[in-house]
């Protein structure tokens, strides 16, 4: 049970402490609202599930133990966010629709779920810190003895 709180505590910790994924959510509920905002965050989470899962199976230490491949997936991701800043420039200096003698304003553009829920997960996977932390802070918490895939699944390993 202790070894459970411990997960708990450092996770809040994690969580709580801002980063790209908040930066992403904070955005994308500023340009579609709360349900933009939701369905990022939900992108987000399985991200992390994929990261957590790849963490799982060791896929994660071979992205660790290679640098070109951790800079790969590092490069990508910065491109990414990089893509996505300047598309948000570009719809903020794009001048309104002028509609007879009257400056009509502009209506949002509203963002769709998919786009949110696609912008949040690639912005997760984009982020190959993420694959370090799992990688560092997850077998901390797999039992003494047990496997650890099915440890960090959740699952209970049968004694012998």
């Amino acid at each position: 049970m202790s070894l459970f709180l411990a997960f708990l505590g450092v996770s809040f910790v994690v969580l709580a402490t801002p980063g790209p994924d908040t930066a992403i959510t904070i955005r994308n509920t500023l340009l579609g609202g709360r349900m933009a905002g939701v369905f990022t965050a939900l992108g987000i989470s399985s991200g992390q599930t994929i990261w957590a899962l790849a963490t799982s199976a060791g896929i994660v230490a071979l992205l660790v133990a290679s640098e070109p491949l951790f800079l790969a997936v590092k490069y990508a991701g910065a491109a990414y966010l990089i893509y996505l800043g300047f598309k948000a420039l570009q719809e903020a200096l794009r001048p309104p629709h002028r509609q007879d003698t009257e400056t009509v304003a502009r209506p949002a553009r509203r963002l769709t779920a998919a786009s949110a829920y696609r912008q949040g997960l690639l912005s997760d996977l984009g982020n190959p810190k993420m694959a370090v932390f799992f990688a560092s802070l997850l077998p901390q918490f797999v039992p003494p003895g047990g496997e650890s895939f099915s440890a960090l699944l959740g699952a209970r390993s049968s004694p012998s």
